[in-house]
């Protein structure tokens, strides 16, 4: 099988070539960045390369993307032009090119101002079924790429699957707030409850996709770390955290006590990965008790994967908490 992974210089993309690799797939890697895992440098809206980068492939991994770093850095131009006529070249070149399987990377910003409750609200249960309210250009141009995801798969019938994942990058949080309270393992563990998944998982969502998606024809899914809350615990959420997981992990205050770590006080928004772990048959294995589990016997609560990948960044000089590559 030959599969084409775009955005093969960034986490994910680096993630998915060397797993694919290890597997014996064989894989071209394309991204505007040199590396040892890419084997085109271009990029993505460069139609010629595309097109010769995607000639007997299989499969296309797409997850090359302008990143919400870049809102500082770059116009919106620049997005439109990475995020939606990219996406669209690679979408049209796959369809000429015969492409059996198709699985876009997109994002759990998308859903932008949907996520943040008013004030006193429960906690926001995101599901596939909440409607995207982009925050910003990134976002917005995340929910259009999408939509021409679902436009080509519906006209020209290419199997393509959207994969809305939640954070998963290893750089520090982009809040000054949480980067002063909370020690960076802390607060990645703690979102692991809610909005962050491991590289490891990441990548085999994307595997899964690409599988399932002939099957499948076309659809989005939100893949992020299995939650343990449900519906009823939203309101207490949002007030009293804390509280929602000791009675949910009566053994984590002693843990986290001996680790000098704190819950989050409150929590306001819950990503639920259930229609992609249905569809997809996809088990994600790095959630919040797996975590718990490796802390206790002193190991490291991140993937092998994840460790290995380690920081890329995004900007050559640092201008932001999580930039620097």
């Amino acid at each position: 099988m030959r599969i084409l992974v775009t955005g093969s210089a960034g986490h994910l993309g680096e993630a998915l070539v060397r797993t694919l690799r290890n597997a014996g797939q064989d894989v071209v890697g394309l991204d505007r960045l040199d590396s040892v895992h890419t084997d085109v440098v271009a990029s993505v809206v460069d139609r010629p390369a595309v097109r010769s980068a995607m000639a007997g492939a299989d499969a296309v991994l797409h997850t090359a993307t302008l990143h919400k770093p870049h809102v500082m850095s770059h116009p919106r131009q620049a997005f439109v032009e990475t995020n939606v006529t990219g996406t669209l070249v690679l979408l049209e070149e796959a369809v000429a090119a015969g492409v059996g399987t198709f699985v876009h990377t997109s994002t759990t910003s998308a859903f932008g101002r949907a996520l943040t409750p008013m004030d006193g609200a429960p906690a926001a249960w995101i599901t596939e079924d909440v409607v995207p309210r982009p925050r910003n250009v990134y976002g917005a141009t995340k929910v259009a790429a999408e939509d021409l995801c679902e436009l080509v798969a519906r006209d020209d019938g290419l199997p393509c699957l959207v994969l809305r994942t939640s954070r998963f990058f290893p750089e520090q949080d982009d809040s000054e707030q949480v980067r002063a309270g909370y020690a960076d393992g802390n607060a990645k563990v703690n979102e692991l409850l809610y909005r962050r998944i491991d590289l490891s998982d990441v990548v085999q969502a994307h595997l899964a996709a690409m599988a399932k998606a002939p099957e499948i024809g076309f659809g989005r899914y939100i893949v992020s770390a299995t939650t343990p809350f449900d519906p009823a615990d939203l309101a207490e959420l949002r007030r009293d955290a804390p509280a929602v997981v000791e009675r949910l992990f009566p053994d984590y205050p002693d843990l986290y006590a001996r680790l000098g770590w704190r819950m989050f006080t409150g929590i306001d928004r819950v990503y639920v990965n259930a229609q992609a772990r249905t569809d997809l048959g996809w088990e994600p294995r790095y959630d919040f008790r797996h975590a718990m589990e490796l802390l206790r016997a002193g190991k490291e609560p991140r993937s092998e994967l994840a460790t290995s990948v380690g920081a890329k960044g995004y900007h050559p000089v640092t201008i932001g908490p999580y930039t620097t590559r």
